[in-house]
């Protein structure tokens, strides 16, 4: 669909596979082994491009194509919002290479105390 799109903007074929590569975030490279050219090449077609669509640069591009990749339309344009009950430790999870890793959340205590006079109650590592 977006190589169509791109075709009528007046993008040869080849300006149109690239555009659709780098759009989908490929880098030149990886766009130059996919399409068995240097990357060089990838370059020249870029500049071409870049010219026709009347942008100036590789994030123009790709703004310009968002719209017409399939996958845009589909995705909510909002990430539901989970809430959670006061008082509870919310659990937090992140991905570190193929594991996840969860850690806990311990709520914010607010105390005052004998301290280093700074009112958190910290009183060191030491306990000095």
């Amino acid at each position: 669909m977006l190589r169509d799109v791109l075709i009528q903007k007046g993008l040869s074929n080849r300006e149109a596979e690239v555009a659709e590569l780098v759009s989908k975030g490929l880098s030149n490279k990886e766009v130059a082994n996919q399409l068995f050219v240097t990357e060089k090449t990838v370059k020249f077609h870029l500049t071409n491009i870049y010219k026709k669509m009347n942008v100036k640069s590789r994030a123009q591009l790709i703004v310009w194509c968002l719209p017409h990749l399939g996958f845009v339309d589909n995705e909510p344009t909002q990430a539901p919002r989970t809430e959670i009950p006061a008082g509870a430790a919310a659990i937090n999870t992140m991905p570190v290479g193929s594991t996840t890793v969860a850690g806990s959340i311990a709520p914010i205590r607010n105390e005052t105390g004998t301290g280093s006079g700074n009112g958190n109650g910290d009183v060191g590592a030491f306990g000095i």
